[in-house]
Formats: structure tokens, sequence, C-alpha cells
């Protein structure tokens, strides 16, 4: 797909805090996103989906700090995007596409793209279709969950506002499965999915008595319905990470308003946080020797929070800084080139700001810059 960048060659770079501009010179807006990506050469690649484009940047070089970008991905119709990427570092798109019909009524579908390396370009937009046959009915589907499985195969997960989640797989090489209804009438807003690095694919949504799980007996089976787990998830709050070989722990906001981590077979555990109403972020790494997990959410001020614990130790606390930072929508979490921790969000005047992991013991954080 060819791509424009806006650039702005010569002139000097804004700072934080200045408010982002398009080529109208009017404030940039993310509708989607953003979301933050290794590549195969340990460059970053970020996306985020503003108008009628996904706006892609890229470090210059692994480790930053210059960025290069954003290149505009035409995108037309497209009211949600999902980027999630596999082991192998392909980036995988996918949008909720809305059109009008000649009756005034609205048509739904899933269009699927993929981005191979970091700096090329983006394949060409292709409709993968909606689980609901019938047109009139497409504009049930939600915002798609998606994952990649450790043998390359994707899956993609689309609600329906009928309390139903269906699953359509494409394997390694590029063939899709018709899509299977997962036999649910009670789920509530987008799940969350995940893949673990035994090769499983596991599912959590949200639903008004608990969270409705699914899990694969073995790598590639079909997915088969898992305990309830013992929380009230807030929809759209859930995220997934693998803190221990082949075991996820969601992290999620209940519908109290308070943030917990739970795993199959225990009991949640809360981590001392007022979260805002977002979605979280999480990722797992080394500090200091030691497995740590670390997490990124809005908090119900409206700024960034960042909180560390061990992994799989929430029970012993978990270390919660207020980063200071006002973000419009949900942070991100990474891990560039180097291993280092790095922080985005969409700030208020609508910018991308990040901080990354400093030398030294902990996670200290760089002063946040504008990208």
């Amino acid at each position: 797909m060819r791509a424009t960048t806006v650039r702005a060659d010569g002139r000097r770079p804004q700072p934080a805090g200045e408010p982002a501009r398009d080529s109208a010179d009017r404030p940039a807006a993310v509708r989607s996103g953003p979301w933050l990506l290794r590549g195969h050469d340990g460059r970053l690649i970020l996306y985020a989906l503003a108008g009628r484009a996904v706006l892609r940047w890229t470090e210059r070089r692994s480790g930053g700090p210059e960025w290069d970008g954003p290149d505009v991905l035409p995108a037309e119709d497209l009211s949600h995007l999902t980027v999630v990427q596999g082991r192998n570092r392909y980036a995988h798109l996918l949008g909720r596409r809305v059109r009008p019909a000649q009756d005034g009524s609205l048509t739904v579908d899933l269009m699927y793209a993929i981005q191979y390396q970091a700096g090329r370009p983006l394949s060409e937009w292709r409709s993968i279709g909606n689980p609901h046959a019938k047109r009139e009915r497409t504009a049930l589907m939600g915002a798609p969950a998606a994952t990649v499985a450790d043998d390359g195969t994707l899956y993609v997960f689309a609600p329906t506002a009928e309390g139903r989640i269906s699953l359509r797989r494409e394997d390694e090489r590029g063939r899709w499965a018709p899509w299977r209804d997962l036999q649910v009438t009670a789920a509530l807003d987008t799940p969350a999915a995940a893949a673990t690095s035994t090769g499983h694919v596991e599912l959590l949504a949200p639903a008004r008595g608990g969270a409705l799980t699914w899990f694969q007996p073995e790598p590639g089976k079909a997915l088969e319905r898992g305990p309830d787990l013992g929380v009230v998830p807030l929809p759209g709050s859930a995220t997934a990470v693998e803190t221990s070989g082949g075991r996820l722990t969601y992290y999620l906001t209940d519908v109290r308003g308070d943030m917990v981590a739970v795993r199959a077979g225990e009991w949640p555990v809360p981590l001392g946080a007022k979260p805002g109403d977002g979605r979280h972020a999480a990722l797992t790494t080394t500090l200091d020797g030691y497995a740590c997990t670390v997490l990124a959410h809005r908090g119900a001020e409206g700024r960034v929070m960042l909180g560390v614990c061990g992994a799989e130790d929430e029970r012993s606390g978990v270390w919660w800084t207020d980063t200071g930072t006002d973000c419009l929508g949900d942070p991100v979490l990474a891990l560039d080139g180097h291993g280092r921790v790095v922080v985005l969000a969409v700030a208020a005047d609508g910018s991308l700001t990040l901080a990354r992991q400093e030398e030294g013991p902990g996670l200290t954080l760089s002063a946040w810059s504008r990208i």
C-alpha cells in the first residue's frame, strides 16, 4: 500500500506539550489506539487511527530517540482499529469498517492488512467479512480482539450485541477458516485474547455475572469453555500477559472500580489502584535481577499511573507511581530494542508523548518527550 509521509523537513521538532498538527494545521485526533510494537530489527513502530487513515511512526534506530513519520496509510470508513503482533514480529491490523447502505442502514465488516517488517509498506486492505451473513445484521458486530499463536496463526474474535463471540482463524500460509460461533450469549463488549509461549490461545470475555474464559487443551485445537473467574470485569478494561511459562494473568477493573489481578484457579488479588474506565497495559521484564510485571493505566484523575510488582506476586504489593502526565485514552507499554521499558500515551493536547526507562536500579523513567 502506498503511504504518504507527513513531515516538516528542516523545521525544529515541537517540544512536548504543544499540539500535534495535521496538514491542515489542526490538532490531530487519535480515534483508536495507540499501539506500540517492536519490529524485527528492534525498532519500535507506533500505530494510531486518526481521521480516515492509520498513522505510523517508526524509530529511526533501535533504542531511539528520533522517529520518522507519521506515514499516512489510507483506511477509509474504519470506526476502530486493533493491532497485534506474533513471535515473527509481523504486525496484523484489523479494522471495523462501517459504510452506509442505500436504504440508510449500515453495512459493517472487518478489514485486514499486514506489515512484515519495520519501515516496509503495509499490504492492501482486504475484507474478511462478518459473522452475520445477513447485511442488515452486520452492524451488531463490535470491535474485534485478536492474538497470534506461536505457530503464526492469527485468531480474530468478533463480539456482537447479542452477547455472542465468533472466531475466525488465518493460518501461517494465509488461509482463512470459516467463522465459528463460540456458543455463548452472555458476553459484554470486546474480549481479551492472548497467546502463550507454549502455543496455547486463551480468551476472557466480561459478562454480567463474572468473567467467561476459553482455552485450548492443545496448541492449534478448538477453544473450549473454561471455568468462570470470580470477578465481574468492567467491560473493556481487561488485558492479559504471560507471567510464567504458559500461564496468563489478567489485569482488569472490577465493577466496583477497583483494579485486580486474576489467574485461572485463584481468587482475584486487589492491586490498590483506582483506575479510570479504560484498558490496562501490562508487560513482563527483569528489574534488578527479578522477574517483574509492569502495569500502566489512566488513573481516575486522568494521569498516567505506573505500577511494578513481582511476577505473580501481586499479594506482596504493587508499587504505584503517579507520573504526573495527563493523558487521553489508555497508555501503552513496550520493551525497546535495548530491553528498556517504554511508556507511551496521548497527551491532553492530542500529541503523542513517551518516557523511557533510564539506567539504574528499579524502574526510573526519563522525562516525557513528544514524538
